[in-house]
């Protein structure tokens, strides 16, 4: 296969994951050729050079980066070449099929079908963070039905951003729609797929009247008085993993050491994310996101006290990221129920062949982090107490796939 029919396919399979208009010609079967031909690129691994991470600019990133800065990699014995930002979902997920990168951190609900749709050589290693997304309306709407007739943007098809805002407006009696214009009278609420960069300027103009995406976006709107936090999404499943960090299969299996020290490396940056919040946020503003200071400080802390209208479940802590990095099956396995119920632009037909359970055991790697967590301590680190739990989602009574 050419170079440039390469990037062809893996420009056009990225832009079906993260919504990009694109024309659906070209064979499914090559792009799953392109995914497992993807694992053999690990070479910079393979000759003794770096590891290259690639990151979107959200605090989602935030572990992958904390670590380089605060020279974990380095203090675990590898070499790790200075993160490469991205500006969208699909230039990410390109690089990632391509090989141009060997670990980034990516949208869950993405993950799922890069592995499964594409054929990509992929391995979720560890949780990147939980919660830290936030549904966010202009200042003039106060209710959700309120959008009706109006539009909306999501930074993915494949997103727990997109699962939960369908969510929402349903449960306002609203009727998500998409490649139409929303009709007011009939309730409906046009979705739109848009890059995180885009969405304040699209916001302030009236292009659209929400967007639901990671911090710092949200907390830069407030900042800006652009918007208000309508809803936090961890308020709406708690503790739900947005990004996870993804790695290429072949390089797990090939080079074991080195992705054992590397998720090393990334669970004790999980750390000091959660006790050193003010200086992660310096520090991430000052070498590797564009946000303001005040905006990443402020994602980064709890606001609760400012946004109890947004907060149904208290208890929950939805409103705060949070960084833990053990992938739990439950979540999973409820989290490929949910995508099947929601709607995409996008092709799904792969998602009614999948067996959550199967899902889990054959994306996942539990084994790193696993054997991470419990060199920095254990899970009562992270507030929890092992590798089960429930799933609790507002208003619902989860399948529970594994007892």
């Amino acid at each position: 296969m050419s170079h440039q029919k390469s990037r062809r396919i893996s420009r056009r399979t990225a832009l079906w994951a993260t919504g990009g208009t694109v024309a659906a010609g070209g064979s499914l079967a090559s792009a799953a050729a392109l995914g497992r031909a993807s694992g053999k690129e690990a070479a910079g691994v393979e000759v003794g050079g770096a590891l290259k991470i690639g990151y979107l600019p959200i605090t989602d990133s935030a572990p992958l980066l904390l670590a380089h800065k605060q020279g974990l990699y380095t203090q675990h014995g590898i070499s790790v070449a200075k993160p490469v930002m991205f500006r969208s979902w699909s230039s990410l997920t390109e690089a990632f099929i391509s090989g141009t990168v060997d670990v980034i951190h990516l949208l869950m609900p993405m993950a799922v079908y890069l592995k499964y749709d594409v054929g990509a050589d992929a391995q979720i290693v560890a949780w990147n963070h939980v919660n830290g997304s936030a549904f966010t309306v202009a200042p003039s709407i106060v209710e959700t039905a309120q959008l009706a007739g109006k539009t909306v943007a999501i930074p993915g098809w494949f997103s727990i951003h997109n699962i939960l805002v369908q969510k929402i407006l349903r449960e306002a009696g609203l009727t998500p729609v998409i490649r139409k214009t929303a009709d007011a009278d009939r309730g409906e609420v046009a979705l739109v797929v848009m890059a995180p960069s885009d969405m304040i300027p699209a916001l302030a103009n009236g292009t659209i009247a929400g967007f639901t995406v990671a911090d710092p976006f949200n907390a830069a709107a407030v900042a800006s008085k652009v918007g208000r936090i309508h809803r936090f999404m961890g308020d709406v499943w708690r503790d739900h993993a947005c990004c996870v960090t993804l790695m290429r299969g072949s390089l797990i299996e090939q080079h074991s050491e080195v992705a054992q020290n590397f998720t090393n490396a990334l669970v004790e940056a999980q750390i000091f994310a959660r006790e050193h919040r003010k200086e992660a946020a310096k520090i991430l503003s000052d070498n590797f996101l564009p946000q303001k200071p005040k905006a990443i400080e402020r994602a980064m802390t709890d606001h609760l006290s400012e946004h109890r209208d947004a907060v149904k479940n208290p208890s929950w802590g939805g409103q705060l990221l949070q960084f833990q990095p053990y992938p739990y099956a439950s979540f999973t396995e409820e989290l490929v129920v949910h995508m099947r119920e929601t709607l995409m632009d996008a092709p799904t037909d792969f998602l009614n062949k999948l067996d959550p359970v199967s899902v889990h055991r054959d994306l996942v790697n539990e084994e790193l982090v696993t054997q991470a967590i419990a060199s920095v301590g254990g899970f009562g680190v992270f507030g929890q107490s092992g590798t089960t739990r429930q799933e609790q989602i507002d208003g619902e009574t989860t399948s529970g796939v594994t007892p």
